[in-house]
């Protein structure tokens, strides 16, 4: 029999870990505390393997491999075996020296350093938070068992679980925690361990309360692989210099903790100094009393430097006042005709309890941009505002605030008070999203501000219903719906989150005080009546199994044919159950028999209707059992979960429960599970709705952009389910349908789920004499009960283009605006809200309800996450326009719904994403920032630090413009219309050239609704074109005081000016604010006749701008290479202040005679002294120059000679050359190595080859300089 010696000592954990890996052993070892024979072994743990005492293994990983390969506890396969692997390695060099770490000093195995204590905690939970995300999705390491990667990484992480982490630290560890008790409540654990006593609170271990000499064994099994006692046998000099080896390991690993936090507390320090020599962005504001509505004051001087709160102070107000965003704005009547045509386009109604996300900016800043290029393009346009009442989130909103301010809840007030309630809580707090809109510098009509429940839309949602159930459209039905025992309410399938599970899970659910398991599979039996026979089945609800009416299995089944015609018993009542065969079983799935519940699962809901099974519904709208058997009766559906698994047990029907990956639904309103109820619900019928709807985009008379989001709209069109358009809730519009109930004894009385005892009214009086019509009867023996649910928010949603007009009643507005122009909104709606749009808008006014469908991207954060709370990567745009510190930001954690968990994980996100917080960006900056980033894809990963690069380019705007206007002058008078006089320079055809370009280039950007090409011609015109080419290149222009030089400017100030007045106009649009407070300082051509605002100024057109040359846009690019290879060989050679002589050796007179004609551009933009344009090899050049080749048409020759120290700078370059040598060859070494590819990771791969390119080309170029400064000499 093997023979295990081991310490006896409760925190010896690899003592401990050899126990528990025994115990997995088919043929345990008996243990012994006592030391080994010294002809065994010198150390514990050890084996002697049989009496065989040559055959022993030493040290914890050997012995606990061992034994756990024996009862197969090491991985199945190769794959299983190296993942283990990884885990035994992890546990050996990451937790288990920081775990020591942490621990010993609590112990008194080594002495107490506060600091030191801290820092060492604070190691050992970033790496038990590596962990923590590992767990996320798993219940054990590897595979679906405990193997002996648990056993090692839990023991490793015992002593911490005992002695450090607090209630709070394993409460952030919520996986950890989980795994660590499943793990340790294993019999083969339990065994060994006993009940684990968890850490209360952190400090210093009294000898009473754990074996001091346990404590120096532990230390001794961490700093050898061995327990040798201080009086046993001497150790051998390979055993001592092992020992002594770990020792100075773990003194190395003390030390460097001690460094890191001294390294910490020395870059505190610094940070804390450099802070006040950091350069802030100027915050500049507006203080100018201007009374709200008025125009802002534009003849005070501009400020130094950009900044938005100056900027965007008092435009919006005189915006609005002056009435510019109503489409009535310079016209007599909206019915008058306008050859430009008309714009109109309705904002998808965000909801009224609602506050904006970045989503909601992303989509109101392309919509405002669009809106206001369609406006100045002289068009009759709207964009209309409104709000939706959000039935559930609003209902949610205000019965919790019911709750915490007065302590009651909806059905203490009653349905009227309460719909009151709602009424004064939107009045308080509802225009808070029209605020932040407003912010945002939308140009909404607010005028024709619609909100979902007033009486005109109202009025529109009823006549809708009426009409669509006297036609049959709308029917009554008896269905399986989404149902929140929270909320109690069905909910729509866009309000159900899809949480997938990879295993074994335990999630919070509303109204429990633990955790409730999830993403395990349980298998149980049923029995043949009559027979020793069972068929097994398996189930994710097991609960349900109360309600099952049937066993399913596949007709061609051979398994299961001599079982045509029988039944199954089931075990808790007396009902039988029959085996149907029906082909939607999948009989490679389990044991290819389902058990059927009709009444609480979707696919069993088609079953059950195939072959006329009973449907029992086993539970309330609360979520109690009902219609089963004690005592299981009145359970609450997640209690009865455990009480009907153990039942199983006790009848000896349980077969099995493992892990099972799976899918969720979970109710984004109230958290809890959504459970598929049978409800007696209203339903529209949506088959030929979804048929029409499709055949307008096949048709091309409705058009989706982007394409590629046409299949899905077919897929949802062409098997459009029909629509459940019931809430159980009291706030929202109540369904105008009433049941009849008849006081006649001739005619039966009806039944919920018969339809021909519904009628649908205008008023209850009007329901009457339809229901007396109808029977046949007087009104006066007709009783009515109108419906108390209301209907499904996405209904009034639906109407809402021709609600918003008055509709069903004949009016202007209605007949100017729709059909509407455009509907621009997420993909992610395209169904919930879109296809509904146009399926009611054929269905109740035979018009589609506009022209062309725009669908944006999606925003996700800068690592593409989606956006989520508990990711700490929601951000109020509010927030990137005024800026907020990372404590603000923490601040507003507080006041979400996220649990104390969630909370930490968003503040560690928010702290890596925005350590700093984010700064002030403005308005025009995030504007322009999301129509950059919104590329015609399905998501956007937003990063805050782009749209402040943004803010740098209104910066860069404001100075170019500011600069551009002092070198006007006062006095500068624009000509009528922008137009060449023919006197232009080259650089001046050029720059109108590029705007001309810029001009075509937004138009066609705004017709194919390409964001992105808008956003890059109108930055590349003003940053690269305006600013760095062609401001630069007319300086001298301006300088000159002669006759001709005075003649030049004037042509170049009128240049200049047609740059600034155009590039402001197509800026409009994107950047509002700054484009509107630069615009109104530069002078007008026609003063009495131009508009008063750049909004209602003219956009752009190519068809005014039409001076765009190819020939001239590929001479300047010639001129620029060449301007950019100088400035290459000045950084070179560090003449960064000093002019040189440059001689152009070009390749053929044409080429020369270009040159020449831009050679001040090329002097004034390479800041050289001189240049000499030379054709061929006409011995002109002088020796001493640098060389550089910038096209193949042209060569640059700098002239260093006489301007730098040869000799020195040889020497400075022969050092420079050696270092990257040296370093060339290092790093060569090493990528040479046999076994570099497979041990070093890809990225850290990718890095050395380019570290190594740009080391090769920077020796290049070295080595190319010492030929230059040789030939000097």
């Amino acid at each position: 029999m093997d023979s295990l010696y081991v310490s006896s000592h409760p925190d010896d954990f690899r003592s401990l870990l050899v126990r528990v890996a025994a115990e997995y052993s088919p043929t345990p070892p008996r243990t012994l505390t006592e030391e080994p024979p010294a002809e065994v072994a010198r150390s514990r743990p050890a084996l002697q393997v049989g009496g065989d005492q040559t055959a022993v293994l030493c040290g914890a990983g050997a012995v606990s491999w061992y034994l756990t390969a024996l009862g197969g506890r090491t991985g199945h396969g190769a794959k299983q075996e190296s993942q283990v692997w990884q885990w035994l390695s992890f546990a050996e060099n990451e937790l288990t020296p920081v775990a020591c770490a942490a621990v010993f000093p609590l112990l008194g195995v080594l002495s107490m350093d506060k600091k030191m204590q801290q820092s060492s905690c604070a190691e050992l939970l970033r790496v038990l938070k590596v962990l923590d995300q590992v767990l996320e999705s798993r219940t054990y390491l590897v595979g679906e068992d405990v193997t002996l990667a648990d056993m090692n990484v839990a023991m490793a992480a015992l002593l911490p679980f005992k002695y450090v982490l607090e209630p709070t630290d394993r409460k952030s560890l919520v996986n950890v925690s989980r795994w660590f008790d499943t793990c340790v409540h294993q019999p083969q654990f339990l065994k060994v361990l006993g009940k684990i006593p968890l850490c209360e609170k952190m400090g210093p271990v009294s000898p009473t309360s754990t074996c001091v000499a346990g404590a120096n064994d532990a230390a001794a099994s961490h700093t050898a692989t061995h327990d040798a006692p201080v009086t046993g046998p001497p150790k051998t000099e390979a055993q001592l210099k092992k020992e002594a080896k770990k020792k100075e390991k773990m003194e190395k690993f003390q030390q460097k903790k001690e460094m890191e936090e001294k390294k910490k507390q020395m870059q505190s320090q610094t940070e804390k100094k450099a802070k006040p020599e950091k350069k802030e962005l100027g915050v500049i504001t507006y203080n100018v009393p201007t009374p709200a509505g008025e125009k802002k004051d534009v003849l005070s001087p501009l400020p130094d430097s950009y900044s938005p709160q100056y900027v965007e102070a008092a435009w919006y107000p005189w915006w609005e006042k002056q009435g510019f965003f109503k489409p009535e704005y310079g016209r007599k009547s909206i019915s008058e005709p306008n050859p430009r045509g008309i714009f109109m386009m309705c904002i998808p109604p965000p909801n009224v309890t609602g506050s904006l996300h970045l989503g909601h900016a992303l989509t109101n800043a392309i919509q405002d941009c669009l809106t206001r290029w369609h406006r100045m393009r002289g068009e009759t346009t709207l964009w209309n505002p409104g709000c939706d009442h959000a039935g559930i989130a609003t209902q949610v909103v205000v019965e919790k605030k019911l709750m915490r301010e007065r302590a009651m809840s909806r059905h203490d007030l009653g349905r009227e008070r309460f719909v009151q309630e709602v009424w004064k809580w939107k009045e308080e707090k509802g225009d808070r999203i029209y605020h932040q809109l407003k912010k945002l510098g939308s140009s909404l009509d607010w005028d024709r501000a619609c909100f979902t429940m007033d009486p005109k839309l109202s009025f529109a949602v009823q006549e809708a219903f009426i009409r669509m159930h006297e036609e049959g459209v709308i029917y009554r039905s008896k269905r399986l719906v989404n149902w929140s025992c929270t909320l109690n309410s069905a909910i729509s399938d866009i309000e159900v989150d899809k949480k997938e599970l990879a295993g074994r899970t335990l999630l919070p659910v509303p109204g429990y005080k633990e955790k409730v398991e999830f993403g395990v599979l349980v298998s149980f039996s049923y029995k043949i009546e009559g027979s020793d026979e069972e068929v097994v089945v398996a189930t994710t609800r097991i609960e349900t199994m109360l309600g099952d009416t049937a066993v399913a299995v596949h007709p061609d089944d051979s398994r299961y044919k001599h079982l045509k015609g029988k039944v199954v018993v089931h075990p808790f009542c007396d009902r039988k159950l029959p085996i149907v065969f029906d082909d939607f079983v999948d009989m490679n799935f389990g044991t290819g028999a389902v058990k059927i519940t009709p009444a609480h699962d979707h696919n069993d809901y088609e079953v059950g209707e195939r072959h006329k099974l009973p449907f029992i519904n086993i539970m309330d709208e609360n979520g109690f059992l009902i219609n089963v058997p004690p005592p299981f009766l009145g359970m609450r559906r997640f209690e009865a979960r455990h009480a009907v698994l153990q039942a199983l047990k006790d009848r000896g029907q349980f077969k099995e429960i493992k892990d099972n990956p799976m899918v969720v639904p979970v109710c984004s309103r109230s958290k809890d599970i959504v459970e598929p109820l049978l409800k007696p619900q209203w339903y529209v019928d949506c088959t030929d709705m979804g048929k029409r709807a499709a055949d307008a985009v096949r048709s091309g008379e409705l058009k989706i952009i982007p394409e590629h989001h046409l299949k899905t709209w077919f897929n949802w069109m062409d098997n459009i389910r029909d629509w459940c358009i019931s809430r159980q809730l009291w706030w929202g519009h109540r369904i105008p349908a009433y049941f009849i109930t008849v006081n006649d004894p001739s005619v039966k009385p009806g039944e919920d789920v018969d339809g021909h005892y519904w009628v649908s009214g205008r008023s209850e009086e009007e329901a009457k004499e339809k229901a007396a019509q109808r029977f046949n009867v007087t009104v006066d023996k007709i009783s009515l009960r109108q419906d108390e649910d209301v209907l499904d928010t996405w209904f009034s949603s639906g109407i809402f283009p021709f609600s918003i007009f008055g509709w069903p009643n004949e009016c202007e507005d209605l007949s100017v605006f729709y059909p509407g122009t455009l509907l621009e909104t997420g993909h992610d709606i395209l169904f919930f809200w879109v296809a509904r749009m146009v399926m009611m808008g054929l269905k109740l006014t035979g018009k589609l309800p506009f022209k062309e469908v725009y669908l944006h991207a999606v925003v996700r954060d800068a690592h593409g996450r989606k956006m989520s709370k508990s990711l700490g990567n929601v951000i109020d745009p509010l927030d990137v326009i005024t800026g907020i510190s990372l404590e603000g930001l923490h601040a507003q954690l507080k006041d979400s719904n996220l649990d104390p968990v969630e909370i930490e994980k968003a503040k560690q996100g928010q702290k890596s994403d925005y350590p700093s917080g984010i700064p002030e960006c403005g308005t025009d900056a995030l504007r322009f920032a999301l129509c950059a980033y919104t590329s015609q894809g399905r998501d956007i990963n937003l990063d805050v630090n782009r749209i402040l690069g943004y803010r740098h380019f209104c910066n860069k705007l404001w100075n170019a413009v500011k600069f551009a206007m002092r070198t006007l002058g006062e006095d500068f008078v624009p000509c009528e219309r922008a137009q060449l006089c023919g006197d232009e320079s080259v650089v001046d055809r050029w720059i109108l050239s590029r705007l001309c370009l810029a001009v075509r280039l937004c138009g066609n950007g705004f017709q194919d609704y390409d964001f992105p090409a808008i956003t890059t011609a109108i930055y590349n015109f003003w940053l690269y074109e305006l600013c760095d080419i062609y401001l630069e290149s007319v300086k001298p222009v301006f300088s000159r005081t002669d006759p001709e030089g005075q003649k030049q400017a004037g042509v170049c100030r009128q240049a200049l000016y047609t740059c600034l007045e155009v590039g402001l106009r197509l800026l409009a649009p994107i950047m509002p604010f700054v484009s509107e407070e630069l615009f109104q300082r530069l002078p007008r051509r026609c003063p009495q006749h131009c508009p008063p605002s750049i909004s209602v100024t003219p956009y752009p057109e190519s068809s005014e701008f039409c001076w765009h040359s190819e020939e001239l846009d590929r001479q300047m690019e010639l001129v620029m290479t060449v301007v950019r290879t100088i400035r290459s060989l000045r950084a070179d050679y560090n003449l960064t202040k000093t002019r040189a002589d440059c001689y152009l050796q070009c390749i053929d007179s044409a080429t020369t005679s270009l040159v020449e004609k831009y050679s001040l551009q090329i002097q004034t933009l390479s800041y050289s002294q001189a240049v000499h344009p030379v054709t061929g090899d006409d011995g002109s050049i002088p020796e001493g120059c640098a060389v550089a080749i910038a096209s193949d048409k042209c060569t640059v020759h700098f002239l260093l000679k006489g301007l730098i120290d040869v000799e020195k700078e040889l020497a400075k370059l022969k050092v420079k050359s050696g270092d990257l040598e040296r370093q060339l060859e290092k790093l060569q070494e090493r990528m040479e190595k046999s076994d570099y590819r497979e041990k070093v990771p890809a990225k850290v791969q990718e890095l050395d080859g380019e570290k190594l390119r740009q080391n090769q080309t920077e020796l290049q170029k070295v080595k190319e300089a010492m030929e230059n400064f040789t030939r000097m000499l």
